[in-house]
């Protein structure tokens, strides 16, 4: 690995948008982790990569991000590894179609699109060494219909509702977005993005519909998220929005109520402390 590429940790990355989100990384010169839940898969993803760009990608990194304890596992092998991401793209994401709890007891949707990614990326940045200087989360246009009530961010006592659950899932990306970027203002950007409507296993499988947008496409916001200059901690102005299309795009107004996203983080932080997958530090 070269000391001077950017090196990328893109969640959900063994296929669909992940996986060409690594692919166009690649290809403009960084370094990418790979990540997935099962190895196999993300072996298959790699040797593709490698295959491709004629060069050899960092060690991937297997973990599943249902579970609070196995997404903070994930930071700490990589600061035991040394492999200091400078970009995280929490990528990953899931639709249940059924009613499902995490092993945490969260409804299975915010589990995986909530509160992987808040462990992952809180667990990283509180790790000695920790050089991440820019978080880009995968929401969706659907959190402009997401509700979220902080007597109850796990979506236990809402009847279940597929997309309702999804909705409030996304909806959670940006809350957290606005909120953390708030707190790493002038250190580290964060931003949210929608990254089109593209025919993956989520939308053909959860949604019963194919897409207008090409997995290209779907990769494009978040690799100009990740390597464009313009968006470096130091451009504070665009920190903590919303894309889509490569632009920055309007997010759902409730994102701006400062205290709703101050509460929603302190609640999230409320749970995963209670299920020890989170340092003090925060």
């Amino acid at each position: 690995m070269s000391p001077h590429r950017s090196l990328i940790l893109v969640t959900g990355s063994s296929d669909g948008i992940g996986l060409e989100t690594a692919k166009q990384l690649v290809r403009h010169g960084a370094d990418v982790i790979l990540h997935g839940r099962n190895s196999d898969r993300v072996a298959a993803a790699r040797q593709q990569i490698e295959a491709q760009s004629g060069r050899t990608l960092p060690e991937p990194v297997i973990g599943d991000l249902s579970s609070i304890s196995s997404a903070a596992a994930i930071a700490t092998e990589l600061t035991a590894r040394g492999s200091f991401p400078d970009v995280l793209i929490n990528n990953a994401g899931i639709f249940a179609k059924t009613e499902a709890l995490s092993v945490d007891g969260i409804e299975l949707t915010m589990a995986v699109n909530h509160f992987g990614p808040f462990v992952l990326t809180l667990t990283l940045l509180a790790q000695p060494g920790c050089r991440l200087k820019r978080i880009i989360n995968v929401s969706s246009i659907a959190h402009n219909r997401g509700r979220i009530e902080l007597d109850d961010i796990t979506l236990r006592k809402r009847r279940f509702d597929s997309y309702g659950m999804y909705a409030a899932s996304k909806l959670a990306n940006v809350l957290f977005t606005v909120e953390l970027a708030e707190r790493l203002r002038g250190k580290v950007a964060v931003y949210a993005l929608h990254p089109g409507v593209v025919s993956t296993k989520l939308l053909t499988e959860g949604f019963g519909m194919s897409g207008p947008d090409s997995v290209a496409d779907g990769a494009a916001t978040s690799v100009m998220l990740a390597l464009d200059p313009t968006y470096d901690p130091t451009y504070e102005r665009v920190s903590g929005h919303y894309f889509a299309a490569r632009r920055q795009a309007a997010m759902n107004p409730i994102a701006h109520d400062r205290k709703l996203c101050q509460d929603f983080f302190h609640e999230s932080l409320k749970i995963a402390k209670n299920k020890k997958g989170l340092p003090d530090i925060w």
